[in-house]
């Protein structure tokens, strides 16, 4: 199954028993965004309380860490998504808010049958997928069995093991100036991890917001893969959020999925760790 599907394919899905849809909000205003508007039968999720297990600390994981296998199990459960369900996820960035975030969770811990909605809600919303502002019911069958993460992680020690070594590759998907240190809106230090590379993840799309063909995508990430082992990459952004947005792209063009760094910026910056600008 593809990762991604077209906003245009979801209708004919709506009324299928087995589809479970997601409205991934994030942000203070998320709930109140899908209490006026959303696609039909949306559930919501928030990456704060649902897709996360945030800390008094950010210096513990950064700012979204990874919830345990417990906790995200009552997630899906509470959201009545099931091993067998065709779950089919979006957000109002899209797809790098919380979208990719929650695909690339689901997908961690062996689920198959999981799509990001391409250009997320407002490209659905041009494709005439129906909109809802009523309260939505999950359909609750049973609780998810999650045992562990299956995808490959690196914390924060792998992570500076390979700063600086010639055989592995840090990406860091921010926007250009955070990474130069330019600016930093959220985190209290800028900058980035020394001997990481640049990769925004706005450059995985279009100018319409959908993510580009993947011919395109793999032109641009294959490289990569040629010079490095899928292992030896390990992809970070501020808070582990929009990483997955990079990876799920890289899983779109065809290509390994390489390691998640889900501490981040946020995390690394809090640490007394080595850092650079320019």
């Amino acid at each position: 199954m593809t990762p991604i599907l077209q906003p245009e394919a979801l209708i004919p899905l709506l009324d299928s028993g087995n589809l479970v849809l997601v409205d991934a909000g994030n942000g203070k205003d998320a709930r109140d965004n899908y209490n006026r508007k959303h696609l039909q039968g949306a559930l919501f999720a928030d990456l704060n309380t649902q897709l996360a297990d945030i800390r008094e600390d950010a210096s513990d994981g950064g700012r979204h860490p990874l919830p345990d296998a417990e906790k995200f199990s009552q997630t899906l459960t509470s959201l009545g998504i099931s091993p067998e369900s065709h779950v089919v996820i979006y957000d109002d960035k899209n797809g790098a808010n919380a979208a990719a975030r929650f695909w690339w969770m689901l997908r961690a811990i062996g689920h198959e049958k999981v799509q990001v909605l391409n250009g997320g809600l407002r490209e659905a919303e041009k494709a005439g997928v129906p909109l809802r502002s009523e309260k939505e019911s999950a359909q609750v069958t049973g609780a998810y069995p999650v045992k562990k993460w299956q995808w490959p992680l690196a914390d924060i020690r792998e992570t500076e093991a390979a700063s600086g070594n010639d055989y592995f590759r840090i990406i860091d998907v921010r926007d250009r100036e955070r990474y130069l240190g330019l600016t930093e809106p959220l985190d209290p230090v800028a900058g980035h991890i020394p001997g990481a590379v640049n990769m925004p993840f706005r450059d995985n799309l279009d100018a319409d917001g959908r993510f580009k063909a993947p011919g395109t995508l793999h032109a641009m990430y294959k490289p990569l893969f040629a010079d490095y082992a899928p292992a030896n990459i390990i992809v970070h952004c501020g808070s582990g959020v929009t990483a997955c947005h990079t990876i799920l792209a890289m899983n779109y063009a065809g290509l390994p999925v390489p390691r998640l760094y889900p501490g981040s910026w946020s995390e690394w910056c809090r640490s007394g760790k080595d850092m650079e600008k320019n």
